[in-house]
This record gives structure tokens, C-alpha cells and sequence, in this order.
């Protein structure tokens, strides 16, 4: 979903972290709150205190948003459910977490923990707001933390529509996976609502673009346009995750891979396997073996005029430790790891040997099959938006 975070400070154990496009929000809320909102409620301010305002409110609303994953964070942690960290990007804020949860009631009891933890801050800035007030803090302080107060509130209720990913979404699916016992025809049928409620706030944000409204418009459609594609790739996830499960690797996986050996020279290596498979990492291997690995940046290194001179074994280097996985490891948990890794090609070994070679475009390629077989639903996009990954990803050493 995301691209690589910026890390900040970890919490309860939970790394937390910030996209790129939250500093675009950060700003945009204390300009709108600065130069509209705050001016219009509390008036005959100067610019300098609604600024102060308007930077307090977002800081505010950063640490609102960092409470609410954290709940959710910490009942996932609770059920064993392994979390990559919390993340905030310009829509909100996300508890990554790894894995589905494994049964309906715990789905619920992550999802609700949200919306509580918002409802709860709200209140708390509430009652701030009341005793600042009583206590003469001033117009400037009771402000910030009634808006705080407002939008924790209003967080809570947008995030228990049921339309999912939102929390309320979630709750649906929990609800639907309990009835029918089918975790993919839930996700299925919460996603279509949630695609649903998107194309609605689309809308909207269209009519009011329309009527004079452009900021405001804008943020609807944005936020409609996020939903709704959210909704599809959640879905997406889930079928993937089913048709993965329990599937191992050596079921997937290419045998006998490509190999070269290590007395060869650098110009052999381009011409007979490089040029020829286009592969732009090969593993060596020797008596049976893996000694090694050799890639395209390998070569790159030696100069063009001693390719024939220098052998592979001059340019090889040890293959990567966490590249290397074992035949019976479930394809999911590869998929997993090709994703926190970023690399889409792993070598399956059995002690030593190497046995074969597994890639994304494999993984979907099995997946792809084992849908029409099963004749399950095909995914809205045919892979095709995923598969096209695996040129970028298929290509890392």
C-alpha cells in the first residue's frame, strides 16, 4: 500500500512510522484549521495564535490517529497476530499486520478496538476542554481540544461504517465469515459494499466540486477513490491467501533450475546464460552444490576487456541467507517474505543442494490455475496488476 516509510519512534513496542504523503496532510490541516475553521469560531484572534492552533490541532490529530491503530495494534498482539508496525499516510493511518486473523471473533475484536479507542480520546478531550475552560486556560486552548475532542469523534463514527477495509467494514466481514463459515465470500461481499460506499463519496465529492466546493469536493473524491480500490485489492489479498495456504513450495517451484558452473569465464557467463535466460542473478553451483551466486552488477564490475580472463568463481558471491528457503515452507509465508523483502526470486535448497528456484510470476502463475480448477471467483484484475511486479521484483539478487 505504501511506499517506504519514514520511522519515527516506537510505542508499545510497535514501530511507528509516517508516509511521505502524511506531511502533505499535516499541512494542508493546519492551513485549513489556521486560516478557516478557527477564525470562524473564535474570532478576533491574531494570524500567529491561529497558526499555533492550527500546527497544535494536527499534532493532535497525528497522536489521535497513532492511539487508534495502537488499539488495534495491541488486540492483534493479544491474539498473536504478528504487526509490521503502525503507519500514517495522507487517508489516515494503518496497524500493518501480517497475516488474516484466524477466526471471526477475533477479526471483530480487532476491528471494534479502533473505533473504542477514538470514542474514548474524544471523550477525554472533552472533558480537557471543559476544566480548561473552568480554569480560565483561554479561547486558544479550549479550542484545539474541542476540535480534538469533535474529529476524534467523527473519526470514530467514519470508521464504523460498514463499508470495508473501515472498521465497521471488518465488523461486516466478522459478522458474514460467522454466518457462512467462508472468509473469502465475506471479504467478498464487505469489499462490494465498501467499493460501493466509495463510488458514493466519489460522487459527492464530484457535486460538490460542482457546486463551489473545490478543497472540500477534492478530499471526498480522493478519499471515495481510496476506499474503493482498497476494498478490491483487500479482496484480492484474501483470494491470494486462500489459494496459498498450505501449499508448499516445492509444488510451485522450478526444478532444476538454471545453474552455472564456476570455471567458466565472465564472457561465457553472458553469452550461454545470461544473454540466453535472461536471468540477472544465476546461482553457481559445484558438485552438486551451491557455491555461490553470480549477478548482472557482478559483472558490471569487471572491465569489459578481462571478461574472458576472469572466471566466475573470481566474481561470485555467497547467496543471500534470507533467499533461501526449504521445499516444504508454505507457498504463503514466501509470499510474505517476498513482500517484506522486496525480492521476488528465492533459491529452495535441501541441505546444500539446490533443488529449484521459485518467483513470483510462478506463485501467480499456480494461483491463477488452481482458481480455475477450484472454479472459485477470479480476481477482479486477473493478477495482471500484481504480476506486472514481478519484472521489478524478479530481477533483485
Amino acid at each position: 500500500m505504501f511506499g517506504r516509510s519514514i520511522p519515527l519512534f516506537r510505542l508499545a513496542g510497535f514501530q511507528v512510522g509516517v508516509d511521505w504523503s502524511w506531511l502533505i496532510l499535516a499541512v494542508l490541516i493546519t492551513w485549513t484549521l489556521s486560516v478557516g475553521a478557527f477564525p470562524a469560531y473564535i474570532p478576533e484572534l491574531t494570524p500567529g495564535v491561529y497558526l499555533a492552533m492550527g500546527a497544535v490541532a494536527a499534532f493532535g490529530l497525528f497522536a489521535s490517529i497513532v492511539l487508534h491503530e495502537l488499539a488495534h495494534a495491541l488486540v492483534a498482539r493479544r491474539y498473536d497476530l504478528p504487526i509490521r508496525g503502525i503507519t500514517l499516510f495522507i487517508f489516515g493511518g494503518v496497524a500493518e499486520m501480517e497475516r488474516e486473523p484466524g477466526r471471526p471473533g477475533i477479526e471483530f475484536a480487532v476491528a471494534i478496538a479502533g473505533p473504542i479507542a477514538s470514542f474514548v480520546i474524544g471523550f477525554a478531550c472533552w472533558l480537557l476542554a471543559q476544566g480548561a475552560g473552568a480554569a480560565g486556560a483561554g479561547l486558544p486552548v479550549v479550542g484545539v481540544l474541542a476540535y480534538l475532542a469533535l474529529i476524534n469523534v467523527i473519526l470514530a463514527l467514519f470508521n464504523l461504517v460498514p463499508a470495508f477495509p473501515l472498521d465497521g467494514g471488518r465488523m461486516l466481514r466478522a459478522a458474514l465469515w460467522y454466518w457462512k463459515g467462508s472468509l473469502r465470500w465475506a471479504t467478498r461481499v464487505a469489499s462490494t459494499i465498501g467499493g460501493g460506499f466509495g463510488i458514493a463519496l466519489i460522487v459527492l465529492g464530484v457535486f460538490r466540486v460542482v457546486t463551489g466546493d473545490f478543497i472540500g469536493g477534492m478530499w471526498y473524491f480522493l478519499i471515495g477513490l481510496f476506499v474503493r480500490l482498497a476494498a478490491r485489492a483487500s479482496y484480492q489479498q484474501v483470494v491470494i491467501r486462500e489459494g496459498l495456504r498450505g501449499v508448499p513450495v516445492r509444488r510451485i517451484m522450478t526444478a532444476d533450475p538454471v545453474t552455472v558452473p564456476p570455471r567458466i569465464s565472465v564472457a561465457q557467463l553472458i553469452d550461454d546464460y545470461l544473454y540466453r535466460y535472461h536471468h540477472k542473478m544465476v546461482p553457481v553451483v559445484e558438485d552438486g552444490r551451491l557455491a555461490g551466486c553470480v549477478s548482472v552488477k557482478d559483472v558490471k564490475a569487471v572491465p569489459r576487456e578481462q571478461w574472458a580472463a576472469t572466471t566466475v568463481s573470481e566474481i561470485m558471491r555467497p547467496c543471500s541467507a534470507a533467499t533461501a528457503i526449504a521445499p516444504d515452507m508454505d507457498a504463503m509465508e514466501v509470499l510474505s517474505a517476498m513482500h517484506r523483502t522486496q525480492n521476488g526470486r528465492f533459491l529452495v535448497m535441501e541441505g546444500e543442494r539446490l533443488v529449484g528456484v521459485v518467483t513470483l510470476k510462478d506463485m501467480l502463475k499456480f494461483l491463477s490455475v488452481k482458481l480455475d480448477l477450484e472454479e472459485s471467483e477470479t480476481l477482479d484484475a486477473r493478477l495482471t496488476g500484481i504480476g506486472a511486479q514481478d519484472d521489478g521484483l524478479g530481477q533483485r539478487a
